[in-house]
């Protein structure tokens, strides 16, 4: 079998040494070539040449999430699997890694290459669905190319969250719970539109759902990890099913705390809820749109502004061993 291994060289959790063990591993049973990631966007265009071309029968990704995204993206360039792309895997090296952890993985680089391995001499693979958020028709945003996505997309407070992170990252802070939960304080305190949000909801054949501040989709659950603890939005969202939504009307003080609260608590049967709660499960197709400009997020990669995101479910859409 054919593989290609997509490396970021600056990935958080693994060393170069690191790196070259889990490349020899590999390739003892893979005929492997190894690509390290030069730019932001590589990963995705070796992904997408290695289905273009048919050079790989599975392309694993090194790295963290956003590497992840790149790579599934390369590989669905020109739309969901039809049986003819090469399968994705993941080895884990980011900071988080809530795609490969959602899947069942280890979340140590090693020990995710040993339980790799096994499925490659398994033939063990599963097909998960994902997300696609696009520019919607008629709007500012109409002209903004789609995008996949494997875990979930922020459109408001909590991408506006994963900027601030974004920001102190680049200035050479490590990304840690501590640094999340500092900046989501920051900019909870910093946000105007916490107690009466722009954000509205639009449903064909349904009502819009307007003045929400908060607006978390998601593909899988957990939505994501603080350390080790996984932190569960929308509970019953799943790679199987079509995508969920949670957004919340209001944010003050005492809700923040309330909301903070059930989040440490979650589960997979519990997440948010509460009056201003608004969730929908396995949906296809939705939009959410602001009249200001506000952050949009994918899979924690900040994207900047938007006014409005379309949101597609597509089940099976890529195959993955694991």
């Amino acid at each position: 079998m054919r593989g290609l291994l997509v490396v970021n060289p600056v990935a958080t959790t693994t060393s170069a040494r690191t790196r070259d063990v889990l490349a020899h591993a590999l390739a003892s049973d893979l005929k492997l070539e190894v690509a390290a990631t030069e730019f932001r966007g590589h990963a995705r265009e070796l992904a997408r040449q290695a289905a273009e071309q048919g050079t790989a029968d599975v392309v694993i990704a090194l790295g963290g999430d956003g590497t992840v995204n790149e790579v599934v993206n390369g590989l669905l360039h020109h739309g969901p699997d039809t049986g003819e792309l090469p399968r994705l895997a993941v080895v884990p090296g980011g900071s988080t890694n809530v795609f490969a952890r959602a899947l069942g993985l280890p979340n140590d680089a090693v020990e995710a290459t040993g339980a790799l391995l096994g499925a490659l001499q398994a033939g063990s693979e599963r097909s998960v669905g994902l997300g696609i958020a696009a520019g919607t028709p008629g709007t500012a945003d109409a002209e903004v190319p789609r995008r996949w996505f494997t875990f979930c997309a922020g459109f408001g407070f909590d991408a506006g969250v994963v900027g601030r992170v974004e920001s102190q990252r680049e200035r050479g802070k490590r990304s840690t719970p501590t640094l999340y939960v500092r900046q989501a304080l920051r900019h909870f305190l910093g946000d105007r539109q916490r107690t009466d949000g722009s954000i509205s909801l639009l449903r064909e054949d349904h009502e819009p759902v307007d003045k929400l501040v908060v607006s978390i989709v998601c593909n899988t659950a957990p939505w994501t990890f603080l350390g080790n603890r996984p932190i569960y939005v929308a509970p019953h969202a799943s790679f199987d099913t079509g995508l969920d939504l949670v957004a919340v009307s209001r944010l003050t003080s005492a809700g923040v705390t309330r909301h903070t609260g059930q989040l440490l608590r979650s589960s997979p049967e519990r997440g948010l809820s509460g009056k201003h709660v608004v969730s929908l499960h396995d949906e296809t197709h939705f939009t959410l749109q602001s009249q200001a400009p506000l952050p949009f997020q994918l899979d924690g990669d900040h994207l900047g502004l938007r006014t409005s995101v379309s949101f597609t479910g597509v089940r099976h859409a890529l195959r993955v061993i694991v």
